[in-house]
């Protein structure tokens, strides 16, 4: 398995409290350098590509860039802007997908490598309206073959998929909620997970709540809530077993706070972590859990990283202090975001402790070795 180097262009850092030490990107080609959302990993399957996002304050538009571990090169993407948090590695190829207007594109992560138009959502579905986002995160089907789509398109939430080949399939579309976060299942290619989500009206600018947070979507069916009762969590993942969904926030008032996970079977709902988190992201069935937090939360407001081992039940501070950065905060969602790697060697995050928004590689061995002992 490849061996990424993180002396050439990343600086260590040794968190003042707990010892842990992350490798955080100082080769810059944007002011800001931002790890993923933390539902699409920010690594490649073999661990040799890092990609990121990448900003230039006051502008909000945000590009790719990635890290060449191999050739110890940083290079930044200016024809990738996107939107929503769209960005996924294509695990199978060295490259990337993401969402720009009524489209999905694509490229490879060398230099000189062209851009490709994966397909569009025909002119019927869209009929002239502005789409919001067309996808909040893409995610892959388990069979390979299909991407996930839950625009936002005029007032309406369309969900649908498209193969890669560019063919676009509706899965349903509604102005009565507002759906996104959709995560298609790692097991089951007909089925998909979908968040019930504060909204603006994009005409009248009024604001819905939402009452039960997480829905799934099988393909030919209506979306059909989880929890038997409407339920108010955030933050939701799959499980890699397909049948837990986890996710943070009180689920039952006769529950404490805490980061949880349900069966979508059975409904039963089982704690991962007794500590509650902004976001959090589980290794090998919640073996290992990363999660953000801290007191109240703002765009760009203090925060701190902790990691825990469930086979021991201790935790570790990866982070201590994020300092506030509220410039950009407020405008690229700079949260640390903690997730694991595909391979599970790396928690990747995003960091302020050098003072900028920066990416940040953490390596798991020594976390899991700090909380064995």
């Amino acid at each position: 398995m490849f061996e990424p180097d993180f002396s050439e262009l990343f600086t260590t850092y040794e968190d003042p409290e707990s010892g842990v030490r992350s490798h955080i990107l100082t080769r810059r080609v944007a002011p800001a350098q931002i790890a993923f959302y933390f539902v699409n990993s920010s690594f490649s399957a073999d661990a040799r590509y890092l990609w990121f996002y990448c900003a230039f304050p006051p502008s909000r538009e945000r590009t790719l860039g990635v890290v060449d571990l191999e050739r110890q090169e940083v290079r930044r993407y200016p024809e990738t802007g996107f939107s929503g948090a769209s960005p996924l590695v294509d695990d199978r190829q060295a490259g990337v997908y993401w969402c720009s207007g009524s489209s999905v594109w694509r490229r490879d992560a060398e230099a000189e490598a062209p851009v490709e138009e994966v397909g569009s959502v025909p002119d019927e579905v869209v009929r002239g309206r502005r789409v919001g986002h067309l996808a909040t995160h893409l995610t892959l089907g388990a069979d390979g073959r299909r991407l996930l789509l839950d625009a936002f398109i005029g007032d309406e939430s369309v969900i649908g998929t498209m193969s890669l080949d560019g063919e676009y399939d509706l899965w349903a579309a509604t102005s009565e909620r507002y759906y996104n976060h959709g995560q298609f299942s790692p097991t089951d290619p007909e089925l998909a997970l979908l968040a019930w989500d504060f909204h603006t009206h994009p005409f009248t600018g009024e604001t819905t709540a939402y009452e039960d947070r997480l829905w799934l979507l099988r393909r030919g069916e209506e979306p059909k809530p989880i929890f038997p009762a409407p339920t108010r969590v955030t933050h939701e993942w799959w499980d890699a077993d397909g049948r837990h969904v986890w996710f943070v926030e009180t689920p039952r008032p006769d529950l404490p706070r805490a980061t949880y996970k349900v069966d979508i079977h059975t409904r039963e709902i089982e704690e991962g972590w007794p500590e509650w988190h902004w976001h959090a992201h589980d290794w090998n069935h919640g073996q290992y859990v990363v999660g953000d937090r801290r007191g109240r939360f703002y765009r760009g407001c203090p925060s701190n990283v902790h990691f825990c081992n469930n086979d021991t039940g201790r935790e570790v501070t990866v982070i201590s202090h994020n300092p506030e950065h509220l410039t950009v905060g407020r405008q690229y969602h700079i949260d640390p975001h903690p997730r694991f790697s595909p391979c599970g060697r790396f928690v990747t995050h995003t960091t302020t402790v050098l003072g900028q928004p920066d990416l940040a590689v953490t390596p798991v061995a020594p976390l899991a070795a700090q909380t064995t002992e």
